[in-house]
This record gives C-alpha cells, sequence and structure tokens, in this order.
C-alpha cells in the first residue's frame, strides 16, 4: 500500500492547534450549563450513562476514544450510522432524534479537541471496523492530520455520501487546508446543521 505524504506547513498546524484550544475553552465555559442539562434529560430519559465513549481512529491511525451524548440504547450495535441504515436498525432513546438532528449530541468533543485527539475542522473519525474508508484515507494520506468535530464531508451531505466519496471530500481539504478554508468550513456547518443536511 502507498501512502501520499501531504506537504502542509508547520506554522499553520501550530495555529490550528492553538485556536483549537482557545476555542474548546470558551465553547465548554459558554455551552457547559447546557451540556449539563442534556447530561441530566439522556439520564432521566433511558437507562444507562449520559456519555457514549467509542473507539476511533484518529491523527497517524491511532485510536482513541470518542466522547458524544448518548443518543441509542445500551443495546444498540456498536456500528456506524450507514451500516444501521442497511440493517433497518434505529434503536435512538426517545431524545436520541433530536439530539442528532442538531448536533448536541457531538458537544462532549470539545473534551477530544482539548485533549488534543481532534480539531474542530478535518476529517471525521471513522471506526476501526470501517476498513474501506481507512485504507482508503490511509493511502491518500488523510490519517496525517487530526480528525474534525466537522469538515468538508459533513457540509457536502454526512451520512448521505457513500464511502468514495466521503474519502474524496477528506482528500480534497487535506491538500487544501488553510485557516481561510477552516472558517470558511466552520461557519457553513452551522447552516447544515441548521438545515440538518445529510442527517438521516
Amino acid at each position: 500500500m502507498t501512502t501520499t505524504t501531504l506537504q502542509i506547513s508547520s506554522f499553520y498546524m501550530f495555529i490550528k492547534l492553538v485556536l483549537d484550544t482557545l476555542l474548546a475553552i470558551v465553547s465548554l465555559i459558554i455551552f457547559g450549563p447546557l451540556m449539563l442539562i442534556v447530561a441530566l434529560m439522556i439520564v432521566l430519559d433511558s437507562k444507562g450513562p449520559s456519555l457514549y465513549r467509542q473507539q476511533r481512529i484518529g491523527q497517524f491511525g491511532k485510536e482513541f476514544t470518542i466522547l458524544k451524548f448518548r443518543s441509542m440504547r445500551t443495546d444498540a450495535p456498536n456500528i456506524s450510522t450507514a451500516e444501521m441504515e442497511k440493517l433497518a436498525e434505529k434503536p435512538f432513546t426517545r431524545l436520541g432524534p433530536m439530539l442528532r438532528k442538531t448536533s448536541i449530541d457531538e458537544l462532549p468533543q470539545l473534551l477530544n479537541i482539548l485533549r488534543g485527539e481532534m480539531s474542530f475542522i478535518g476529517p471525521r473519525p471513522a471506526l476501526p471496523s470501517q476498513t474501506d474508508v481507512n485504507t482508503a484515507r490511509e493511502e491518500a494520506g488523510v490519517h496525517q492530520v487530526r480528525p474534525g468535530l466537522t469538515g468538508l464531508a459533513q457540509i457536502m451531505g454526512r451520512d448521505e455520501l457513500d464511502c468514495e466519496t466521503k474519502v474524496g471530500y477528506d482528500t480534497e481539504y487535506c491538500r487544501n487546508m488553510s485557516l481561510g478554508y477552516d472558517i470558511k468550513i466552520f461557519f457553513q456547518t452551522f447552516i447544515a446543521v441548521f438545515t440538518a443536511r445529510g442527517i438521516k
């Protein structure tokens, strides 16, 4: 397997890390009260913890534990949303669809960003079981960057996109990374969230 080596400015990556850290701290202060309320609502709504922990593939292909608000029952299979669609499974809690539609379930990933495991903007981290996605990303050099809370694929379709298209957008982003590009994706994410684009 041949892996593409991306040419990424070390200065850009440093500034990106600093901005990610500062923005994560500010966001946790702003959204902290909301996160506490959501955590309590989840516990009252269904049996189980408020947070959902799952292994994902991060920078350099290393696994890390991603944090999300639990939107599914505790007996839900540990597979991707796309795989659940194929199996016609939707084991959501009563609050689950609302949390996913508004992307509130992703807020705990601010802690992943603060720990340096993720960035605000980057390719969404895949499950270890998604070997087709991970292999394609490895070959394209996508794993050389930190995964993101949101990214180009998310504003272009999210769950509606097939594996090849997602990796194509991931590759396009990684080859054109810049602060200007990050800012553009950041603000377009709000439009995608508001319209619930690509969420099943």
